[in-house]
C-alpha cells in the first residue's frame, strides 16, 4: 500500500479503532467473552470494508478521475449492502453475541464515516495542478480557423 493510501487511511481508522476496543470492552462487561469476540468481529468488518473501500476509491480518483463521484457514491452503497449482508449472515449465530456484534458494528461504521469526512473537511488539497503551468505549450482552446 502506497503511503498516500496509508494517510488516507488512519485518519479514519485509528478512531474507528479506538471505539472498536471501547465496544468490545462494553460488550465484554455486558456478554462476557462472547461479546467480546463479538465486538472484535464487528470492528474488524467495519475497518477492513471501508479501509478497502476507500483504497479502491483513492486508486479510482487517480486514473479516472471524471468516475470519482459516481464510484464514491457506488462505493458506499455496496459497503452499507455487505455490512447489511453481513449482519443477516450472522443474525442466528453461536460464535459470537449478535446484538454486541451489531452495536460495535454500528458505532465503527458511524465513527469511520464521521472521522473521514472531518479528514476530508481539513485536507489542503490542491484544485489547480501547479505542474501544468510549467514547460510545455498551452492547449489551444476554440477554433484555430
Amino acid at each position: 500500500m502506497p503511503s498516500n493510501d496509508i494517510r488516507t487511511v488512519l485518519p479514519a481508522a485509528v478512531p474507528t479503532l479506538a471505539v472498536g476496543a471501547v465496544g468490545t470492552a462494553v460488550s465484554a462487561v455486558v456478554a462476557g467473552g462472547k461479546g467480546a469476540i463479538g465486538g472484535v468481529v464487528g470492528t474488524l468488518v467495519v475497518v477492513l470494508f471501508m479501509g478497502i473501500g476507500l483504497v479502491v476509491l483513492q486508486r479510482t480518483a487517480k486514473s479516472l478521475p471524471q468516475l470519482f463521484q459516481a464510484m464514491g457514491l457506488m462505493l458506499y452503497v455496496a459497503q452499507l449492502l455487505l455490512l447489511f449482508l453481513f449482519l443477516t449472515m450472522f443474525k442466528d449465530t453461536t460464535l459470537f453475541d449478535f446484538k454486541a456484534f451489531a452495536f460495535t458494528l454500528l458505532a465503527a461504521t458511524v465513527t469511520w464515516i464521521t472521522a473521514q469526512a472531518r479528514s476530508w473537511m481539513k485536507a489542503k488539497i490542491l484544485y489547480v495542478d501547479p505542474a501544468a503551468g510549467q514547460g510545455g505549450n498551452p492547449a489551444k482552446s476554440g477554433s484555430s480557423a
